[in-house]
């Protein structure tokens, strides 16, 4: 049973930073791309990056040159690295692995597996 469990979110002001972190259990990490989705109230959830299983990364257009994301295959965990943040990035964030490989997907319905979500506030 594939578990995901994000943490690190929390309130921040704009022009700060968080790291978000998604510890993964359950199957062999790092055969599988992982990706970092948010979803904001009245919102769709939508893409923000994917690493795959090279460590190859693709990143939403809305936060290339803010966001990192990462993978650390001896601590089955990713993190996104969020800089620079804006209001507009208030959202709840979802890590997620998809059932098979895809390469780098960037839709919802190409992940098979979701975290918990955890909440991240940019005050203006």
């Amino acid at each position: 049973q594939v578990q995901l469990v994000e943490s690190g979110g929390g309130l921040v002001q704009a022009g700060g930073s968080l790291r978000l972190s998604c510890a993964a259990s359950g199957r062999t990490f790092g055969d599988y791309a992982m990706g970092w989705f948010r979803q904001a109230p009245g919102k769709e959830r939508e893409f923000v990056a994917t690493i795959n299983w090279s460590g190859n990364t693709y990143y939403a257009d809305i936060v290339k040159g803010r966001f990192t994301i990462s993978r650390d295959n001896a601590k089955n965990t990713i993190y996104l690295q969020m800089n620079s943040l804006k209001p507009e990035d208030t959202a709840v964030y979802y890590c997620a692995e998809e059932g098979r490989r895809l390469g780098l997907p960037t839709a919802p319905y190409d992940y098979e597996y979701w975290g918990q979500g955890t909440q991240v506030t940019v005050s203006s």
